[in-house]
């Protein structure tokens, strides 16, 4: 895995579908679509190896239907969630591609007519290519979020790191628009995620990332050149490891 002093080499970023929302509102704003592309894009050219893990809660959560009296069944309710991060890609694919991006939208569910399947070796080419990569569709599987999607995509493409953004500095210690008080923390190991049941991602995703020592890394996407920053391996955000906590 790579020092986070050193700029990384190949990265999965895992962006939620309400990054590509107006904020408190459903569906896709394209201005918050282009903003994460310039960024994206800025980040690429730094020659990282960039593959994206996108979610769909801004158009449709499968797990919103858990435990209602919906007449849709909850699995059928996840697979609704897979294509709306498909929706999600291809969004963010035109608007990658208009800043003048080379991308491959790869969903674990077959559709041929926008996009390819997820093929390993293929997407570890495309990224060898320096074609950004945009993964959707989660695992292929209902009751699998797209955090453990992206856990699972890193681990598979061999990243130096798992990059989650979020709307928030980081991992705190509680909720910090709820606790004024709460504190940041600077570096945490997975144990310490996991015994304070800190919310950075479900816990499977937690689970792998332990297992197999990829390490994460939370950080605000909203502010200007943290995405540039993280693939640089500056300091940023709260890095999630299997080293000892270095303190808040």
């Amino acid at each position: 895995m790579a020092d986070s002093a050193r700029r990384l080499n190949r990265v999965v970023l895992k962006l939620s579908g309400e990054s590509l929302s107006h904020a408190g509102e459903r569906g896709i704003g394209m201005e918050e679509v282009v903003h994460v592309a310039k960024q994206v894009r800025e980040a690429s050219e730094t020659g990282c190896q960039m593959a994206l893990v996108v979610g769909g809660g801004n158009i449709l959560r499968g797990a919103q239907f858990k435990g209602t009296h919906a007449n849709i069944q909850e699995a059928t309710a996840h697979y609704m969630g897979m294509l709306a991060t498909v929706i999600n890609a291809l969004a963010l694919q035109d608007a990658l591609e208009s800043l003048g991006c080379e991308t491959r939208v790869m969903t674990a569910i077959a559709m041929h007519g926008v996009a390819e399947p997820y093929i390993r070796r293929r997407a570890k080419r495309h990224l060898e290519k320096g074609r950004i990569v945009i993964l959707a569709a989660g695992t292929g599987s209902p009751f699998v979020t797209t955090d453990t999607a992206a856990a699972q995509r890193a681990m598979e493409l061999e990243a130096d790191i798992l990059l989650k953004a979020t709307g928030v500095d980081g991992v705190y210690s509680d909720d910090p628009k709820k606790n004024p008080h709460a504190v940041l923390y600077s570096e945490l190991d997975y144990n310490t995620v996991r015994e304070r049941n800190l919310r950075v991602m479900d816990s499977t995703a937690i689970a792998h990332c332990m297992e197999h020592n990829m390490p994460i890394l939370v950080f605000n996407f909203r502010k200007e050149e943290n995405i540039l920053r993280a693939v640089r391996g500056e300091k940023v955000g709260t890095r999630i490891s299997s080293r000892p906590v270095s303190g808040s």
